[in-house]
């Protein structure tokens, strides 16, 4: 894999740090700002609202635009978001400080999925986004763990400007190691939102929203099943959290390696996967050692559908597939937040703290139940295509299909039907110079 790859991967390191470490550093910010828990947990939807503005809105400012350049600026615009974070003096700029951090988060994902395709070969791809989203997962262990932890000693304003390092050693990186990415021939903001013309791209996105969601209804809610129920202790839920990323950086990694081979089948199957491991967590949580092992396999199966889904949107997009890419990220946080909604409505009903893996198990199983049928109609409409059209006509006496020949272009302004072999050689070459009149060249 090329070395650009890793640059791309540090940013999404970075990005992936700062987006979930939040979470942990709710408590320093609310006693240093002097707000609620709950009034210091509206900085994570703050920068959620920013990543869903903020994915079509910059895709589109940058259309027609150099990827490399691009992608550099992105890494900026996030890392000098991430300052205005550090240097917040109340809590309210801090919540638009989170906003600005978030607008750059779905585009950078987008262009930099597109970007990683293109440094690779075609049977490649999925495995270089894959490498790519490695920056993420592993935030999830190494990054968030460590940002807790220094946040905890140093203050969350130590946190952020570290953050602030590693963004801004990603962009130096890329615009180091990353080869010059030009824009393609057909560009701009009309031909971007041409592909949304197919059906097919939105029952994509649609197998992200609902079947997402269920990987976001278990884990919004993963410390207290695995406090209440599982019985570890608060301080041991960070290292199970860490079993969680490693599982997610695995399972990215897998569902990479078998996108290249076979993308529909990857995602179908890896949503009924996931159906069935969250359906078993709400036995397996019971006990610690089934509940740890649990917990790896949810994120490998929730992450392993993280580039397959990808990789079928930008094919599914055909020639314009950045700002489809950088929708997914959109459609992964509409997921998030449906999951934690309908997971929250399950406890509200006193269903336990089991209930949220079964939720999330059902709304996995919709996802697969609507790759499977967009995998069906991509089949049905791959056959309809091969087969072969007729002329205009009825009754017994419509004559066979005319196949073009293989051999001459069928041009939108060519009138006259392809040769007949037999013609062919009474008149000479059908592609040569005087074909359509049947005269030979003088």
């Amino acid at each position: 894999m090329p070395l650009a790859l890793v640059a791309l991967a540090v940013t999404a390191f970075a990005i992936g740090t700062t987006e979930f470490a939040a979470m942990g550093l709710l408590p320093q910010v609310a006693n240093d700002l002097d707000v609620s828990i709950p009034q210091a947990g509206w900085l994570i939807s703050a920068y959620a609202l920013g990543v869903v503005i903020g994915a079509p809105l910059l895709t589109a400012l940058a259309a027609g635009r150099p990827r490399k350049a691009v992608l550099v600026a992105l890494a900026g615009f996030f890392a000098a978001g991430n300052l205005l974070c550090a240097l917040a003096p109340d809590f309210w700029t801090l919540a638009a400080a989170r906003l600005v951090t978030g607008l750059p988060h779905g585009a950078f994902f987008g262009a930099g999925a597109v970007a990683a395709a293109e440094l690779v070969a075609p049977d490649r791809r999925a495995r270089a986004v894959a490498v790519m989203f490695s920056g993420l997962t592993l935030a999830n262990v190494v990054g968030v763990p460590a940002a807790t932890l220094l946040g905890q000693h140093l203050g969350w304003r130590a946190t952020m400007l570290v953050v602030v390092a590693i963004g801004a050693a990603g962009a130096l990186a890329i615009a180091r190691l990353v080869p010059a990415l030009p824009s393609p021939a057909q560009s701009g903001l009309r031909h971007e939102l041409g592909a949304f013309r197919s059906g097919q791209l939105w029952l994509a996105l649609a197998t992200v929203v609902f079947g997402c969601g269920g990987f976001f209804a278990c884990y919004s809610y993963i410390t207290p099943l695995l406090t209440e129920v599982s019985g570890f202790a608060t301080g041991s839920v960070t290292l199970v959290l860490a079993l969680f990323g490693v599982g997610m950086t695995i399972g990215n990694l897998l569902g990479g390696y078998a996108a290249d081979r076979a993308l529909r089948p990857t995602v179908c199957v890896a949503f009924l996967l996931l159906a069935a491991v969250l359906a078993l967590f709400a036995v397996t949580a019971r006990a610690q050692w089934s509940a740890a092992a649990t917990v790896v396999l949810v994120g490998l199966f929730g992450f392993a559908i993280v580039p397959a889904v990808q990789t079928l949107v930008m094919r599914e997009a055909r020639g314009a597939p950045t700002l489809a890419s950088a929708t997914v990220q959109g459609a992964f946080n509409l997921a998030n937040a449906q999951g934690a909604y309908f997971g929250g409505l399950a406890l509200d009903a006193g269903l336990g703290w089991t209930s949220p893996p079964l939720v999330g198990s059902g709304l996995a199983a919709s996802g697969a139940v609507i790759a499977v049928a967009a995998w069906a109609a991509a089949r049905r409409g791959t056959r309809a295509s091969a087969a072969p059209s007729t002329v205009a006509g009825t009754g017994a006496g419509a004559g066979p299909a005319l196949v073009p020949d293989p051999g001459r272009p069928d041009r939108r302004g060519d009138r006259d039907p392809p040769l007949s072999p037999r013609r062919a050689r009474q008149t000479g070459s059908a592609a040569g110079p005087g074909a359509a009149t049947g005269r030979r060249p003088r």
